[in-house]
């Protein structure tokens, strides 16, 4: 009977062993990695020119409205649960010349007034937004065919009027911010806001730490300090001309662009240029980008390359203007720091404790149309003004036709706003 009893218990047994060993192994679930403590570092340097600011430089308060200026943007977020005195703080290198830490706190918000009841925000109306802008683009002294691109809200559709307004697609860049279950601090805040010296810089060790973040340590080296103020070596021709400016190179840009923007009151036109070589209408471009997408952008001829340092406003679109503003950004590189280092071989476990990021860009304004130079010219008038001097000699005549073209036209009516109120609201609708 045994032989019986083991052929009928392998009969039993084997497709049993069979199907186990066949099966799928289960696999275990990947472990949720903890998330990452962010730290950012916003870094720009800043400057404006105007007719007549070299012999303005002096007076008080000049400096710090016209530049260069540094500024300093700190971001932390953190995952951890926020302690009953919260503590943070970033040591920084003496070169920096702000002191020896700067402290990082979480924003006070005091609830803001209701501007409307319920009832009266259900019967606000939403009113379709009414400009008429021009926009052109491209370096070089004549319009180039096929410009303005027209954007007229009166008679395009929101879908046309989306697509007009899209430029290249460019990384989105999310700091670290104020969110649900995370912990937020900053400086400038509350408790420090001190200015960061011309002569301060960010090169040497840094050292974030609290009651609340892991220990934060980086180096910065001087390809990513404060990047060098933008310098217009010459602005040349009247409004009715093509006009031409020259900047100095900034050692450690990546790529430059350029933007300007008038106002035609008569006819009711915002007029926009930029330097890109393509069609795009440069929005969302003066701002930080990534190194990869100034790359990218430098080949599809949007962004002008490093070694560039010149450039020119086709002829007469903005001859119907009382003035124009230029505005001018070269990219800097960026630091990224993630510890520990992501290991070299792709098998082995990387869970990040923090990351580190610094960005880097530095930017220009300035006027043009108004950058009339020699005898009786603006920036003489300016100097003189300043100065307390009285006219040196009688402007030359090759400077008359130029003065005729840079003079400041009348104020608008009191009831009307004036061009520069709203080329202001025109920059904060845009974002620049």
């Amino acid at each position: 009977m045994k032989p019986r009893i083991n052929t009928a218990l392998s009969l039993i047994a084997v497709p049993i062993l069979t199907s186990l060993l066949l099966a799928p192994c289960p696999v275990r679930a990947e472990e949720k990695k903890p998330p990452v403590t962010r730290y950012w570092m916003s870094v720009e340097t800043h400057s404006m020119s105007m007719p007549g600011m070299e012999q303005m430089q002096g007076m008080p308060g000049m400096s710090s409205a016209f530049g260069p200026n540094r500024t300093l943007h700190l971001q932390l977020n953190s995952p951890k649960a926020l302690p009953p005195d919260p503590e943070a703080t970033h040591d920084i290198p003496p070169g920096q010349n702000m002191g020896k830490t700067l402290p990082l706190l979480s924003p006070e918000h005091e609830k803001a007034a209701e501007r409307y009841t319920p009832e009266e925000r259900g019967k606000q109306k939403y009113e379709k937004p009414k400009f008429r802008m021009l926009i052109y683009w491209g370096c070089g002294e004549e319009v180039r065919a096929g410009q303005p691109l027209v954007i007229d809200t009166e008679k395009m559709s929101p879908a046309d009027f989306a697509k007009a307004f899209s430029g290249r697609a460019v990384s989105h860049q999310s700091p670290p911010s104020e969110r649900d279950g995370w912990i937020y601090a900053e400086w400038p805040n509350r408790k420090s806001s001190i200015k960061v010296p011309v002569d301060g810089s960010l090169v040497g060790d840094h050292f974030i730490h609290g009651n609340y973040a892991p220990d934060i340590r980086f180096s910065i080296d001087r390809m990513h300090d404060f990047m060098a103020p933008v310098e217009f070596t010459s602005v040349q021709g009247a409004l009715t001309e093509s006009i031409r400016f020259q900047w100095k190179v900034i050692p450690t840009a990546i790529g430059y662009f350029a933007q300007a923007m008038a106002r035609n009151e008569k006819a009711g036109e915002t007029i926009f240029w930029s330097s890109s070589e393509v069609k795009d209408s440069g929005f969302g471009l003066m701002d930080y980008l990534t190194p990869a997408d100034v790359r990218k952008l430098i080949k599809e001829g949007v962004v002008m390359e490093p070694k560039t340092t010149s450039c020119a406003i086709p002829k007469g679109i903005f001859k119907d203007t009382s003035g124009s503003m230029l505005n001018f950004i070269a990219y800097g590189e960026e630091m990224n720091v993630v510890y520990p280092p992501k290991p070299a071989d792709p098998t082995e476990p990387w869970n990040p404790i923090w990351a580190v990021k610094v960005r880097l860009k530095s930017t220009g304004m300035t006027m043009l149309g108004r950058e009339q130079r020699g005898p009786g010219g603006i920036r003489e008038r300016q100097r003189q003004k300043y100065q307390g001097e009285g006219p040196r000699e009688q402007p030359q005549e090759q400077y008359r036709e130029q003065e005729k073209s840079a003079e400041t036209p009348p104020p608008p009516p009191p009831q009307e706003e004036g061009t520069m109120d709203k080329v202001k609201k025109l920059k904060g609708f845009f974002g620049f």
